[in-house]
């Protein structure tokens, strides 16, 4: 195992986590996209492709099961470079065994949300206008529980609150929305 690189991982996890807690004290992640995150998320990917160049996907034989779950994290912050996630799902898959599954069920819905398509595996939401998340649309969501079961998940809540695929009142999130559309558009994962 890669003990330095594996500490490294964990590092640029944790700068990550912690500037995200430091925004939302300041009030500053109310926007789409704050750009101190952003910037952050750029260099963590731009590190990660680096890795993955050197050493193929830091899976637990490369960097442990903390190490792999930091470069999950990594991989799924990696949000406004399109290709880069969906060559980290693909690295991902070709691992199954050496990541934890739901490391490639989580990225895969991450995707598909950005890309307009529906989850998989119930992993994704969106903030509405009353402060609470809403599920992302699924495919098939009378099998969802059955999917996420197959690969160790514990199943999803069947309240309606936390799983209905649109907010209540769009208008009043309109400002939010228009935002997250343009830079779904900008950074790639949707056409026009």
């Amino acid at each position: 195992m890669n003990e330095s690189l594996r500490e490294e991982l964990k590092a640029m996890a944790a700068e990550d986590r912690q500037l995200r807690q430091e925004l939302l004290d300041n009030g500053e992640l109310g926007n789409w996209y704050a750009p101190r995150m952003e910037a952050l998320h750029r260099k963590n990917t731009s590190r990660l492709k680096e890795i993955i160049a050197e050493e193929g996907w830091p899976d637990r034989e490369l960097v442990g099961d903390e190490g792999t779950v930091a470069a999950w994290f990594l991989a799924q912050h990696s949000i406004s470079d399109p290709e880069f996630q969906r060559q980290a799902l693909t690295l991902i898959h070709v691992r199954r065994g050496t990541v934890p599954a739901a490391q490639e069920a989580y990225l895969f819905d991450r995707i598909a949300m950005y890309e307009g398509r529906p989850q998989r595996y119930g992993t994704q939401s969106l903030p509405c206008p009353d402060g609470r998340y809403r599920g992302w649309q699924t495919e098939d969501p009378e099998t969802l529980n059955d999917r996420r079961r197959s690969i160790g998940m514990p199943p999803v809540d069947d309240d309606p609150a936390q799983t209905e695929p649109t907010c209540q009142s769009l208008a009043e999130y309109e400002h939010w929305f228009r935002g997250y559309e343009e830079w779904l558009r900008k950074t790639g994962w949707r056409q026009s």
